[in-house]
């Protein structure tokens, strides 16, 4: 993939992500980071020799949070990546729309991969 003209540096999220919609607060992928942060808590306890789930349930809930704030942001920039790329390809498309015609679609390859069997089996 070629990299976008004029990258802003050092811009984790720039401007025109603004106009993206927020991910959902119940997005599995947050819910998957938080649980990570979960783990992380036990991980701690465990290397400092605590008991691993009964010593510091406000320690488990600042990983929690830590870590789906992270994530959240995370996602973020990883849909405002795959929005760019989306863009810079349809309009691609756009451009070039004789290398996308409308009678190469995937039913008619399919059909004349398949158009031996079917003689065979008549």
């Amino acid at each position: 993939m070629v990299p976008r003209r004029n990258p802003e540096p050092l811009r984790f999220l720039p401007d025109e992500s603004r106009s993206l919609p927020p991910p959902k607060l119940t997005d599995p992928r947050l819910l998957y980071v938080g649980f990570l942060g979960y783990c992380a808590g036990l991980v701690d306890n465990f290397i400092h020799r605590r008991p691993i789930r009964s010593a510091g349930l406000h320690r488990h809930l600042l990983y929690i949070t830590a870590f789906y704030f992270v994530g959240y942001y995370l996602v973020k920039r990883g849909d405002y990546t795959y929005a760019v790329r989306d863009r810079e390809m349809f309009g691609y498309m756009k451009l070039h729309p004789e290398d996308f015609s409308e009678k190469a679609t995937w039913e008619a390859e399919a059909g004349e991969l398949l158009e031996p069997r079917r003689r065979r089996f008549q």
